[in-house]
């Protein structure tokens, strides 16, 4: 009898230890990061520039969007909203579009840009390809981490903000818990820091 060739071997440990790091993966109780929930509280933010600020949301229900309205510097139920969260989407309002800037440091981005924000292709598989998929996915903890990447927002009424994907995952909710840092910028200009 012919002992199996060595790759066989080497193949077959190889799976049997990603199906270990599977299973010891889908037993371990993750650290969720300590954000609390904010308390929507939406007040007009007229011309200002918001932020940096940080926000908590619950967007873990399956069918409903949890809307936030730079406007208004939370998250809405009613009238007009500039993004969007579920579960693991995140969309522009209509007529209002998301650019990637890139793995770039927050307070790097000044200014966003004129063009290059893709809108939201509203259907059965909402999604807006200008954020697409913002995170990586471990195999072995089955968690989803954001990829540090600062996005570009242009609302529905041409005003600008800058958005990062700081957490999604939070004590009180889980997973589909985002934190997000943010600057909106309320007197229409692209510019998203103060003016030394």
């Amino acid at each position: 009898m012919s002992r199996p060739p060595i790759l066989v071997l080497v193949l077959a440990g190889a799976f049997l230890l990603l199906v270990a790091s599977l299973v010891i993966g889908s037993f371990t109780t993750p650290e969720f990061p300590p954000y609390a929930l904010t308390i929507p509280a939406p007040a007009a933010v007229g011309d200002s520039l918001v932020g940096p600020s940080t926000y908590t949301l619950d967007a873990s229900a399956g069918e409903g969007w949890r809307r936030f309205d730079f406007t208004r510097n939370a998250v809405v139920d009613s009238g007009s909203w500039d993004i969007g969260f579920r579960r693991h989407h995140l969309i522009a309002a209509p007529a209002a579009g998301i650019a990637d800037l890139g793995a770039v440091p927050f307070d790097s981005v000044a200014q966003v840009p004129v063009d290059g924000y893709a809108a939201t292709e509203f259907g059965r598989d909402t999604v807006n390809t200008g954020v697409g998929k913002w995170y990586a996915y471990s195999m072995l903890s089955h968690l989803l981490t954001s990829k540090g990447h600062v996005y570009a927002v242009r609302t529905s009424d041409g005003r600008y903000a800058k958005l990062e994907i700081v957490a999604y995952y939070c004590r009180d909710v889980g997973a589909a818990c985002y934190t997000i840092r943010y600057a909106f910028q309320g007197n229409g200009s692209r510019r998203l820091v103060v003016m030394k």
